[in-house]
């Protein structure tokens, strides 16, 4: 029967089953890899995962064979007949392969870094192409990939002119004219239906892979290819003013606006200080990168790898629950200067040249001289020109203007950058604002050969430091020097005449996903709630803080400006949506909203002791007790006021977001 059918029939009916069958495989490899054995998916999930993907695989597929399937059957350009074109079709089939195995391997790559599918919000990587390809160089073996890839390739080139030559060499079937159109429409309509993948009047769509409660199942349900261009053509954010106005009583009374206006969309408010230290204190804003609580000596980590950090937090102020609305640095960047969320979906807001220019708080600490230290380069993220359009005089320290050796992508080491840090304030007139962002806690995770004293643990095994939420030992060294650089700058800075009056703050630009460890609620790992991705510490140091205290209220970073500006006695006009931590008449409505960039983001709200989260399309909806030892399990039903609240709160915060941006420039809070 096999040999009756066209030779271009007979190529496809080997070629479709054995790549659908190699991408099967490569998701089972994927399985393998990043599934967290502590939260195993159910069967049923596993193979619905398995079931979808296979489609999704399938598809992309047949999208490689249409065009030889259209054109490979004429006579003068069959690879069968002509050798020339067979040739042809063997660069064409090898050139799509080898795209799609590209994907492959960045997917699995970027999966192991941040814990989510490579999407279109990747291509923020490629407008610092310097940086990621000097970061990919240093962390990972692309010389053994690359070989990897190149064999792989060559394997495919070597069996499809095999599979040619094979079938070039058989006896035309005798096939009369009838026979050609039957089994050409048969044919096309078996690969529309495998291309469509449903009997419905909609085809199969990224969204059902959204079907379980578990994310795991979502994430192993991808094509990494398919996944990538939904995301790309669905992935720009614009606001809707009538969704605006809509929820805009309830943001109104969430940040306190008393001059309501549903027509202008006001939100503009003057705020005074609820709690303030000192007399115009000086201000140390300290972001560390990836600084997540789990990780953390302050969660009760008992490797301890933050006792310089942990041994300040006991001597001041403590919030537990603090929540970075996303990860991603250049989002928490912009997430402290504005003190809105950034739910810019293509790339992010930082990058976005009609919303750069940002009122900021920053901005009302007037007679306050303003600087900012980075390690590396501040065009990464283009953070330069967001920082210096929405602060005035803001003095920026980068690569370059220090005296200290490079060590890696992500310029001096953390220890040399506070070192850097401190002998520059040392000559900034008082009282200052002063943000310090740390960027070596990252791959290749290196440190300095001075480290100023700092010992790596070697005594420490591979299981032990996964089993309390690191990736690697070389990981747990890392976050551990970035805390010791912490310590060494707090040591200097005692010995400064600045210290006297000065606020030190520190957290994390955001959590970080995966498995959290044995010490955390379960709640917290990406394979349930995916908390660990956006708790953070947020601790407030300072000589004037006569008594320390731990706050167990939920505040987002959204509300780090509005409480620095409260401790430091600086009365501020508020545009946006955060709020002072210390002011009591929040604390009724205290939440944190979180968003999961994708092209259907995934939106939320931490509460107490709720989080709700939803699909933007409302799709996937649910309650979850934070605390709870099942806490996929949905409390909707018994909670439905809740609900309702959460969820208004949620949608309200999600659009807001982004129309505040494009009315928010410095001149408009005047």
């Amino acid at each position: 029967m096999f040999l009756k059918l066209p030779k271009l029939l007979r190529f496809l009916l080997i070629f479709i089953p054995s790549l659908t069958l190699l991408y099967v495989v490569l998701r089972v490899a994927f399985y393998i890899a990043f599934s967290d054995p502590t939260s195993p998916l159910i069967i049923s999930d596993f193979i619905k995962s398995m079931w979808l993907g296979l489609r999704f695989d399938l598809r992309m597929v047949v999208l490689m064979v249409l065009p030889f399937f259209i054109l490979g059957g004429i006579k003068w350009i069959s690879p069968f007949k002509q050798t020339f074109f067979r040739y042809f079709w063997l660069v064409y089939f090898s050139g799509v392969f080898a795209f799609y195995f590209m994907f492959y391997i960045f997917d699995f790559g970027h999966y192991s870094y941040l814990n989510t599918r490579l999407d279109f919000t990747a291509v923020r990587f490629l407008e610092n192409l310097d940086i990621s390809t000097q970061m990919v160089w240093e962390s990972y073996p692309v010389i053994w990939i690359s070989i990897g890839i190149a064999l792989a390739n060559f394997i495919f080139i070597y069996l499809i002119y095999k599979l040619f030559t094979l079938i070039s060499k058989q006896e035309e079937a005798n096939i009369t004219i009838k026979k050609g159109i039957a089994f050409g429409l048969g044919a096309f309509l078996i690969l529309l239906v495998a291309g469509y993948s449903k009997f419905s009047q909609y085809p199969l769509r990224w969204s059902e892979a959204a079907f379980s409660k578990h994310p795991f199942a979502t994430q192993l349900t991808y094509n990494p290819v398919h996944y990538f261009f939904d995301t790309w053509k669905n992935g720009r954010v614009s606001y809707d003013k009538k969704k605006v106005a809509k929820y805009y009583s309830i943001i109104a009374d969430f940040i306190g606006v008393k001059d309501k206006d549903e027509k202008t969309l006001n939100y503009k408010r003057k705020v005074t200080p609820k709690h303030p230290i000192g007399n115009q204190p000086n201000i140390v804003i300290v972001i560390l990168e990836s600084f997540a609580s789990h990780k953390s000596s302050v969660s009760g980590n008992p490797l301890d790898p933050s006792p310089y950090v942990r041994e300040l937090a006991e001597n001041g102020y403590l919030f537990k629950n603090y929540f970075t609305p996303s990860t991603g640095t250049a989002r928490s960047i912009y997430t402290t200067v504005t003190s809105l969320p950034d739910v810019e979906l293509k790339g992010t807001s930082s990058r976005n040249p009609l919303i750069v220019n940002q009122h900021s708080i920053g901005q009302d600490f007037k007679g306050y001289d303003k600087s900012y230290f980075i390690g590396g380069s501040a065009s990464w993220g283009n953070i330069r020109g967001m920082l210096t359009q929405s602060m005035d005089n803001l003095k920026l320290y980068e690569e370059g203007d220090y005296s200290s050796p490079r060590t890696d992508v992500w310029g001096i080491s953390d220890i040399d950058l506070f070192r850097e840090a401190h002998k520059g304030l040392l000559t900034r007139k008082e009282p200052f604002l002063s943000v310090i962002q740390t960027s070596g806690n990252h791959r290749p995770y290196t440190i300095p050969d001075n480290s100023y004293g700092y010992e790596p643990r070697t005594d420490i095994s591979e299981e032990e430091v996964v089993k309390y939420g690191f990736h690697s030992v070389k990981e747990y060294n890392s976050f551990r020097f970035m805390d010791y650089s912490v310590g060494h700058f707090m040591e200097l800075a005692r010995k400064s005449d600045y210290y006297k009056n000065t606020i030190f703050i520190f957290w994390g630009d955001h959590g970080i996903d995966g498995r959290t460890g044995e010490h955390t609620y379960v709640g917290e790992s990406s394979s349930h709630l995916s908390l660990g991705s956006h708790r953070v510490p947020f601790v407030i140091y300072s000589p004037l803080i006569k008594e320390p205290k731990v706050f167990d209220k939920v505040i987002s970073e959204i509300d780090a400006f509005p409480t620095i500006a409260s401790m430091a006695n600086i009365s501020y006009t508020g545009t946006t949506l955060g709020r002072d931590a210390f002011d009591d008449s929040f604390d009724d409505s205290r939440y944190a909203f979180t968003i999961q960039h994708s092209t259907n983001p995934t939106i939320g709200l931490v509460g107490e002791k709720y989080y709700f989260k939803t699909k933007e399309d409302g799709t996937g909806a649910g309650l979850y007790e934070i605390q709870s030892d099942t806490p996929l399990k949905d409390h909707s039903a018994e909670n439905q006021e809740l609900v309702k609240k959460m969820k208004d709160l949620t949608y309200g915060i999600y659009e807001t977001a982004k129309y505040i941006p494009y009315f928010n420039k410095q001149e408009d809070a005047k």
